[in-house]
């Protein structure tokens, strides 16, 4: 039998990964949303994480779960997320991969409704964070409206494709994002605040 491919990451996961997911299923219900919760906070804020950490040991203290393998099955499913970001999954996508992963059909697609919803704020994070630790070399972008989709209120939306040129030292890489427009107004006005900024500075 063929090895599983994954979108996430074009290498075979570890088998610790594997086991860590498939210990999501072995979660009461209310105890998996609580956990998933936390684990997309930090993701929109990763700053934050002394706060999760902290959640985490509040988490296994009150459902008498031992911490260590907690965090491990929690730092593998951020493993799973970040490289889902990284590569602009949709949620179909990365509910695909979860599957395959382990994950149960129910638990695989509760964390792809996390993911849609989700989805606004872990774009401009990741955007964010993308400007703020490289420096911006050049910029392109196109408009494209959706002409075919599983989910019928998504045909005929307009959507921006950005291609961002980063220096990152010693070689420039591209990086690419798909954006709403509502998302494209947002990142429009916070780079008109940084270059007000700038112009204040300087």
């Amino acid at each position: 039998m063929a090895a599983a491919k994954y979108h996430f990451t074009q290498e075979a996961p570890p088998d610790a990964l594997l086991s860590d997911l498939q210990t999501l299923n072995k979660f009461q219900d209310e105890q998996f949303s609580q956990l998933i919760s936390i684990v997309f906070s930090f993701l929109v804020e990763p700053s934050k994480s002394a706060r999760m950490l902290q959640q985490l040991d509040e988490f296994a203290e009150h459902h008498g779960i031992s911490a260590g393998p907690l965090k491990n099955v929690v730092k593998s499913l951020l493993s799973v997320l970040n490289g889902a970001l990284r590569r602009n999954l949709t949620p179909a996508l990365l509910k695909e991969d979860l599957t395959n992963l382990g994950v149960t059909e129910e638990r695989a697609a509760y964390l792809e409704s996390q993911w849609k919803s989700n989805l606004a704020a872990l774009s401009r994070m990741a955007m964010g964070q993308t400007l703020m630790v490289n420096q911006l070399v050049d910029m392109e972008w196109k408009f494209g409206v959706t002409a075919a989709s599983s989910e019928v209120q998504k045909v005929g939306n307009t959507f921006l494709q950005l291609k961002l040129v980063v220096n990152k030292g010693d070689k420039a890489e591209n990086v690419y994002m798909e954006l709403t427009l509502p998302q494209f107004y947002s990142f429009l006005h916070e780079m008109e605040k940084a270059k007000s900024s700038l112009e204040y500075f300087t």
